[in-house]
Parts: C-alpha cells; sequence; structure tokens
C-alpha cells in the first residue's frame, strides 16, 4: 500500500480497495463496540483516530482513557445495563466513551448539544439514565446551569434514576457542587484492578444487546430513543466502508456532531476498520474546513448540502490546494446538478455520492455507487449499500430489502409505485424505547419498519425520495410532493437551494409556500420564480407564496438538515 499521504496521486481501484475490505473481513463475527475497537487499536495503535484544531489522538491514545475511564465507571458502581447519558462537544473523551461505556456493559445516551432545559430533561427522565456526563460549555450553551437544575429537581423525586452527574470544566465559572468533577472520577479510577476491569469486560459481550438510545429530532411529537444494538451499528458502518470502497488509512473530515448516528456511522466507525481517521471540529466554519481538510490531508468530505454551499463559497474567496482530498458524500437533502458539478470542479474529487437512511436503520441504507452519473446522484438516493460479510442472511450481500406500501392502508404496492418506503434487515431497530404504541405504529406485523418517506423504486433499484409522507400537501384536491418543485426551482441558474412546504389557503385548501436563498451577488424576483416554474410543472404545483432568505436564516438541525417544520411556523407567521 501507497503512503496515506499519495492517496490523491495513486489511490487503488474500487475493486482492489473492495477485495483489500474482504481479505480483511472474510467472515462476520458478531462483536460489541468495545471488543471492536479493542482489536482496531492495538492492529493500527499509532495511527491517528480523531484529529480535530490542535489535538490528534491515536488508536492506542484513545483505547488507554477507555480502559481508565471504564475503571471509573466500575469505582462510581455503573452496572451492567446502566444508562449513560452524554453531553458533550466532539472530543477524544467522547471517542473514548463509546467504547468503555460498551466495556462496562452500559447503554450510552447521546444528547444534542443544541437542546434546551425542557428538552434536555425529557430526553434524561425518558431515557431512565442513571449517570450524566456533560462539558459544562457545549454547542455554544453553558449546560452546567441548566443541568444543575434538573438534576437537584430530580433528586427531590422518589425512585428517581439518576444518580449522579460529572462535569468536564471548560468554562471560567466553578462547577455546580451537586456534580462529581471529571477529573475527580477519572482519578478515582486508578483504584479499580485491571482484573476487575477484565472480568466486567468478559461479562458485557453480548453484541446483541442495546449499546445506545439515539433520539430522534421529534419534528413531530416529543423524540422518540432508538434502540440500536452493538451488532447493528458495527454492520451499519461496514457496509458503509465496503459500498464507499475506503482504502487504507482513510481520512474523513466530517464538521458534524459526534453525538449524531451520521457521523458515528458514516464516518468512526466506518474508517475504523481500514484504520482511518476522523477529522473534525467543535462547530462548522467553511473557513476552517477548508484549513482542516489541507492541514491533516483528508481523502474524504461528509457534508450537508448547507454545509457544501457554504464551503464552496468559501473556497472562492480562499483558494485552498487539497490535492489529497478524492471523495464526497453529500446527504440529509437532494442537491441539484448544478452544485455537483461545482464540487467535482472546485474541490477536485473524482468519487462523488449521496445516501439516504434513518436512526431507526443505523443511519444510511441506501447509497449511490461510486462512478454514478451527476443526473444519478442529484436524483435518486441510492440502491441499498452493499453489507458484504455483514450482509442479512437470505439478501445476498445486503443487510436490508426496501418495498413501498400504501401510506394509509400500509398495504404493499406494486414494484415502481410510488409510495410510503418500508425496510426490513439486520441493522434496523426493533423499536423506540418505552413507546410501544409508536413502535406498533411503525413496525409492521412482520417486521417492517416504515420510514414515512414517500418514494419510488425503480427498475435498477435506485430509491427515488419525494418527500416525508406528512409533508405532501393538497392543491384543489391534487397531491404536491414539495421535493418535484424544489428539484424544479433548483435548476434556476440563480438559485442555491430551495423548499417548499404546504400552508393553508382559503381558495385551494393547500397551497405551496417556496423559500429560496439565491447564488451570492444574484437578483431576482418571486414573478420569475414563478414563470419558470410555470414553465416546467403543473399549474396547482406552482408555489403561490414566495420568499427569499439568506445563507444564515435557514432553520437547521445540528447535522444541517432543513427543519421544514419550522420553515412551516415561518410560513404561518408571515402569512398571518
Amino acid at each position: 500500500m501507497k503512503n496515506i499521504e499519495e492517496a490523491k496521486i495513486w489511490l487503488p481501484s474500487v475493486a482492489q480497495r473492495r477485495d483489500h475490505l474482504n481479505k480483511l473481513f472474510p467472515v462476520w463475527t458478531a462483536k460489541t463496540l468495545a471488543d471492536h475497537f479493542f482489536h482496531q487499536c492495538e492492529f493500527y495503535s499509532d495511527r491517528p483516530l480523531l484529529m480535530m484544531p490542535g489535538k490528534v489522538a491515536t488508536y492506542g491514545e484513545i483505547w488507554k482513557r477507555a480502559q481508565k475511564i471504564a475503571k471509573s465507571f466500575l469505582h462510581l458502581g455503573v452496572r451492567r445495563g446502566d444508562h449513560i447519558a452524554v453531553l458533550m462537544a466532539n472530543d477524544p473523551d467522547f471517542v473514548a466513551l463509546w467504547i468503555s461505556i460498551s466495556m462496562v456493559g452500559g447503554i450510552i445516551v447521546p444528547l444534542n448539544t443544541q437542546l434546551k432545559g425542557e428538552e434536555l430533561e425529557y430526553m434524561i427522565r425518558q431515557s431512565d439514565s442513571n449517570w450524566l456526563i456533560l462539558h459544562q460549555q457545549a454547542g455554544k450553551q453553558n449546560h452546567a446551569l441548566t443541568i444543575k437544575n434538573i438534576f437537584e429537581k430530580i433528586k427531590t423525586e422518589e425512585g428517581h434514576q439518576l444518580r449522579q452527574v460529572i462535569c468536564i470544566s471548560n468554562a471560567q465559572e466553578v462547577i455546580p457542587e451537586s456534580f462529581l468533577s471529571w477529573d475527580d472520577f477519572v482519578n478515582e479510577g486508578e483504584k479499580v484492578s485491571e482484573v476487575t476491569l477484565h472480568k466486567h469486560w468478559m461479562q458485557a459481550k453480548d453484541p446483541h444487546q442495546t449499546a445506545a438510545i439515539i433520539y430522534t429530532s421529534g419534528s413531530t411529537g416529543q423524540p422518540k430513543g432508538v434502540m440500536l444494538t452493538h451488532d447493528m451499528m458495527l454492520r451499519s458502518g461496514f457496509a458503509t466502508c465496503l459500498s464507499r470502497a475506503y482504502e487504507d488509512g482513510r481520512r474523513v473530515f466530517a464538521p458534524l456532531p459526534l453525538y449524531h448516528v451520521y457521523f458515528v456511522e458514516e464516518g468512526l466507525f466506518a474508517v475504523s476498520f481500514v484504520g482511518g481517521a476522523m477529522i473534525t471540529s467543535l462547530g462548522f466554519s467553511p473557513l476552517q474546513s477548508l484549513e482542516l481538510m489541507k492541514q491533516y490531508r483528508a481523502n474524504d468530505f461528509l457534508a450537508v448540502p448547507s454545509m457544501l454551499i457554504s464551503v464552496l463559497n468559501q473556497k472562492e474567496t480562499h483558494p485552498v490546494n487539497l490535492d489529497s482530498l478524492n471523495a464526497l458524500l453529500c446527504c440529509a437533502a437532494p442537491s441539484p446538478v448544478p452544485l455537483w458539478k461545482r464540487a467535482v470542479k472546485e474541490l477536485g474529487v473524482s468519487e462523488i455520492g449521496t445516501g439516504c437512511g434513518a436512526t431507526e436503520a443505523s443511519s444510511t441504507t441506501m447509497l449511490t455507487e461510486i462512478g454514478d452519473s451527476l443526473e444519478v446522484v442529484s436524483s435518486r438516493v441510492g440502491k441499498v449499500k452493499f453489507a458484504g460479510v455483514a450482509g442479512q442472511e437470505g439478501f445476498g450481500k445486503y443487510s436490508v430489502r426496501y418495498k413501498t406500501v400504501d401510506p394509509e392502508t400500509g398495504e404493499d404496492l406494486p414494484e415502481g409505485s410510488v409510495g410510503e418506503l418500508a425496510v426490513i434487515g439486520n441493522v434496523v431497530s426493533h423499536g423506540y424505547y418505552k413507546k410501544p404504541e409508536e413502535t406498533a405504529h411503525a413496525h409492521t406485523k412482520d417486521g417492517w419498519l416504515r420510514s414515512g418517506d414517500l418514494g419510488r423504486i425503480d427498475e435498477q433499484g435506485y430509491i427515488q425520495l419525494l418527500g416525508r409522507s406528512k409533508n405532501i400537501y393538497k392543491v384543489l384536491g391534487e397531491m404536491v410532493a414539495p421535493k418535484e418543485v424544489e428539484d424544479v426551482i433548483s435548476l434556476h441558474p440563480g438559485v442555491a437551494q430551495a423548499y417548499i412546504v404546504g400552508v393553508s389557503d382559503r381558495l385551494t385548501t393547500e397551497a405551496g409556500a417556496a423559500f429560496i436563498e439565491l447564488k451570492e451577488g444574484i437578483v431576482c424576483t418571486k414573478e420569475e420564480i414563478r414563470k419558470w416554474c410555470q414553465e416546467r410543472v403543473a399549474r396547482f404545483k406552482v408555489p403561490r407564496h414566495v420568499w427569499f432568505v439568506h445563507s444564515d436564516e435557514w432553520p437547521l438541525t445540528a447535522t444541517g438538515k432543513i427543519q421544514k417544520f419550522k420553515l412551516r411556523e415561518i410560513a404561518g407567521k408571515k402569512l398571518s
């Protein structure tokens, strides 16, 4: 294998890379996260695993840190099956926590650092978290005071679950007295022997037990905690590694949070199979992103459209040599052909792709194939991704299968029909934590998970998404799938990105409301947008309302997804 630094100059073919992976993993052995990383950290001990501004942590260092934290958990009294919530910014210790919690048989509950008090309290309570580890400050918020109030309230209640809060000091304020400091927590672990740790580790080796409870965004109703097993998460990571043909030592840049399944599965777990590294930061900055990709010689860029657009705009004014960069995966929302062309030209990537999935299915289940045309990449979200030896028995080399069902009745639809996508396989969660009704509603009696996505599976197996079933709206009785019109508007030469939601209308029951971000320096009117649509789609699909927004005005999730429910709220306020 050539030196990793020369990857852009010499890169093995897709077939060679996959053959290398198949030789490394000729059979699938179900493991816990701790067992998997034990082997990988031993084999790639001196290689970097996490690279951030001013800090690089190797596989060996992460493993030693994980062992130390695991001892601290045992000294604290953590038992097998305990739920450990983590409210942290990206950090090497966060990676170590994924491993150490697995080592002692606990279940990690990663929490979104952008959440506010009521949201955090709900998740801490609903997940029955026994322990909570937090950065005093994360996600531009000082969480210590918020968690202090929650902890003091819960402690007064009979039968409460939350036993202790462990705080990592990273702000000027003194941490609350009721918290255990991180340094004291870690130092106390020295009292636990290697023999004791090994004994507990050996008792926590069931790969089919729940490893994580990861909460969905909760765009409708309360958030739901998705239960994922060790084996599900590792199979998904391996399938991404195989589908995207990760070469030995691939370095992936992802300015995304470590609490999100996208970063963990498509990045951290996937690169671990080839001794690769994750390059990340505490938050997203387009200039810093370019500098980190250059500094750490990134081979791959995991992005969402809003981030990709910002990086491309930044590169126009700050040219940076990214000669190591070869691949780009841009998910979360459709990207038009012009954006993909721009990315290929300005970033110099040769392997582009997109994908889709869900937390309930251990992140992506679909990926476009290396070498697919720009038209395919912009109009489809891929095929079921290769899983190789990690595939479901009876599914060939794949972990899942898809079909379409009637959104109202749940009945199977003929091949090629537009309907709600349903998925089944060995990476699909069996349910939501302590939510039996929601679990029953999402799953059919024969085990299929209804995704809530409307789509079509074509004759080649490619899947076209047509939006969320709840995002469909009707104009004079005619159904409109927002994505179809969004794609049309995105082809306008002056448009950077566009999103449409349905709003109430006295004349037509509902109407389309378009939010549009124009390219820098472009001037465009609402009438021009409507005329552009009128020439390309049926009259009832043309949005009645058009509003132009700046790039910093989009309501985004932590991973850069557009929150359509918030767009509906904004539209409602504008129209009122």
